[in-house]
């Protein structure tokens, strides 16, 4: 990450965690904590990682964050499709293709690609017939689970 690129790492239920913004919008959620060590907290760093507690806590049901995912225009119109996804609802990867003009082979490549997981919930995203498939983030599909069942999300 370039010098203008500011972070913060904190827990959560699903592991550490770390927001990324450039320009005062989130760039990126990862997993894991990057090196060096050195954090830059800024307020809106510390109000995603508030958001995101209030989330995981059952307090929170929409994200209100300036977000700039950098991607392509068709990455970037499924991620706005995702994030319209109300909070414990699902859609299948060839609902949102429908949405967005697309085949479900590339809304699936553009989930993958999803550099905001959870404030963009990629995981209300699941294959044909409502199942579950794969997910990017921390553990994989035990993570998109963990998700998924705080939302009361149904799900085969």
């Amino acid at each position: 990450m370039s010098a203008d690129v500011t972070w913060l790492s904190f827990p959560s239920p699903v592991g550490t965690l770390t927001a990324f913004a450039v320009n005062n919008a989130v760039v990126a959620l990862e997993w894991g904590k990057p090196e060096p060590a050195e954090q830059s907290p800024t307020d809106l760093l510390e109000t995603v990682r508030h958001q995101l507690d209030a989330y995981f806590d059952g307090k929170l049901r929409k994200f209100s964050l300036p977000l700039a995912p950098a991607g392509t225009e068709f990455q970037r119109r499924v991620w706005d499709a995702m994030a319209k996804i109300p909070y414990g609802q699902t859609r299948t990867y060839g609902e949102l293709a429908e949405s967005v003009g697309g085949v479900a082979r590339a809304v699936g490549g553009a989930c993958g690609k999803n550099p905001i997981p959870i404030i963009l919930p990629c995981h209300r995203v699941l294959g044909g017939g409502s199942k579950l498939t794969g997910f990017s983030g921390g553990a994989g599909l035990e993570s998109k689970i963990f998700l998924l069942k705080l939302e009361g999300a149904m799900f085969l």
